[in-house]
């Protein structure tokens, strides 16, 4: 097999198509004009996978890794901005969130991690090793400066946004190893809870370094629920909370080492070279209906981003407590973990995307349910339990379709994803996904900032009323952004979704999985 003139084994006709539609049409009616190998794909495509008992300990392996990429993402995603939010304006925490773009640029250097490697300590563990020392001392330095930079009256953000982009940039190396080793670690018929792993972990550090973190480093929730005696600080410090976690990343890289083994694999991508996965990358990318997968992920998260990203913010601006907004999520965690689990069973069969297309409509109706639920604040007056149930429920309903979503995103691509590259493929359709949620999301919060007005409240010695600035005493809100941003986003996802993603995702489920891989053409 030459790996360096791969080719996809698709019969097409020798005349030019008129459209790209009409390109995959062709592909797909050659493909369907072999009845026998169509038969046998989509037999395969529609049996029901199940968890194989013998793989239960590399299952709990894989989640206790997505968990450790968890960590940095929720503090990096979730409390990080909260935490900032009192001291900085939305355009200020759009500068904070461009240190998760690594995780969505992987892409880009993850060829050399699929190429480069220790045939001794294995292909994945070669950087997934490595990857978790560097976290691990990078979360102690820190955990030991971390509580100095936020407590400064004027924030250094752009030291801060530097410190987290590093550590994001590390998460999403060993994102790239987890991913590539999850199609070998777990057996054919158990592959597809692999994205099932990726929910439980991801959620899970997310959850502890959200939730969990903000309630104990509350001081009310500490002075309530775990002290005798008040005190102004929460029981457990943003320093020792990631100082906890660089021990831990020490730890299971050592369990890693010492205990666990690498089984070797055909390595294909190793053979090709860092220059041959590039070009294959490249070959992978000039699929057609690889092209018309690509243009959804990378605009089907623009409808509900601003809900994503403003809405919570906007609720603890009005004066909801970061600990009652913790205490939703808390109660919202067991929810997504039965429904991660369950969603990956409805990801099985023929149509794969079925419940992620549900869960489009689920997701825009939740976006605009945020914005009557943040236009609904009560004013001076305490939240009530009626209200705090419409934020539960908007909480859970959003956290539903959107772990729907994710599992049977990535329940489709590991059923996708050529094995032969499995590491390269994967990495590839992640990216892309990821980016689809990265992007939008400064702009949103600078367009937030861009169309609010504030006034200050005493006018200034002609008897105008002037732009606030940090000089005014108070100030009055004229025009809030937020629901600007967020109707337009809710508008131009649902005219996107019937006029555009809809149809392709029906007409892309209809491929079988051999359409999506690269052969060789002597093969």
């Amino acid at each position: 097999m030459d790996h360096q003139n791969t080719s996809t084994t698709l019969r097409t006709s020798t005349k030019k198509p008129t459209a790209e539609d009409e390109l995959e049409e062709m592909q797909l009616d050659s493909f369907v004009s072999d009845g026998k190998k169509t038969r046998e794909f989509y037999t395969e495509d529609e049996k029901t996978q199940t968890l194989n008992k013998r793989d239960y300990g590399n299952f709990a392996l894989l989640v206790v890794l997505y968990l450790l990429q968890g960590i940095p993402i929720g503090l990096c995603f979730g409390s990080i901005p909260f935490l900032l939010k009192a001291k900085l304006s939305y355009s200020q925490i759009a500068i904070f969130s461009l240190s998760s773009w690594p995780y969505s640029l992987k892409l880009i250097w993850s060829p050399i991690v699929d190429a480069v490697y220790s045939p001794r300590l294995g292909k994945r563990k070669s950087w997934i090793v490595p990857i978790q020392i560097l976290t691990g001392i990078l979360f102690y330095f820190l955990g030991n400066n971390i509580d100095a930079m936020m407590s400064q009256d004027e924030i250094p953000i752009y030291a801060l946004t530097y410190s987290f982009l590093t550590t994001i940039f590390f998460c999403a190396t060993q994102d790239i190893a987890v991913d590539g080793w999850a199609l070998t670690l777990l057996s054919k018929e158990s592959l597809s809870y692999a994205s099932t792993a990726q929910t439980i972990g991801l959620n899970c550090g997310y959850f502890l370094s959200f939730t969990v973190f903000l309630s104990f480093n509350s001081s009310e929730f500490s002075n309530k629920y775990l002290r005798t005696v008040p005190q102004e600080e929460g029981v457990l410090g943003l320093g020792h909370y990631m100082r906890f976690w660089s021990f831990m990343y020490i730890l299971v890289t050592a369990y890693l080492v010492l205990f666990k083994k690498e089984n070797e694999t055909k390595d294909e991508e190793a053979e090709l070279g860092i220059s041959g996965v590039y070009k294959t990358i490249y070959k992978i990318c000039k699929l057609p209906h690889m092209r018309s997968y690509v243009g959804v992920l990378l605009v089907s998260k623009i409808g509900f981003i601003c809900h994503e990203a403003v809405t919570s913010l906007k609720l603890l601006e009005k004066g909801f407590s970061r600990e009652d907004l913790a205490l939703s999520v808390l109660l919202d965690f067991p929810l997504q973990i039965f429904f991660g689990y369950y969603a990956a069973k409805w990801s099985n069969g023929k149509r794969p995307l079925k419940p992620w297309l549900y869960a489009f409509y689920g997701r825009l109706a939740c976006s605009a349910l945020g914005m009557l639920v943040v236009a609904g604040y009560p004013q001076n007056e305490p939240v009530g339990v009626f209200y705090f149930g419409i934020i539960m429920l908007s909480t859970v309903l959003s956290s539903f379709m959107s772990t729907v979503q994710f599992v049977s995103i990535s329940a489709f691509m590991t059923s996708i994803a050529d094995p032969l590259i499995g590491g390269t493929y994967m990495t590839l359709l992640n990216t892309f996904s990821n980016f689809g949620g990265t992007w939008p999301k400064f702009f949103v919060l600078e367009a937030v900032d861009y169309f609010t007005i504030n006034t200050c409240s005493v006018p200034n010695q002609t008897g105008e009323y002037v732009p606030c600035t940090p000089e005014c005493e108070s100030c009055t809100l004229v025009r809030d952004g937020y629901y600007i941003v967020g109707t337009v986003c809710v508008v131009a996802g649902l005219v996107m979704l019937l006029g555009y993603i809809k149809p392709i995702v029906k007409r892309l489920e209809r491929y079988p999985k051999q359409m999506w891989r690269l052969n060789s053409d002597n093969k």
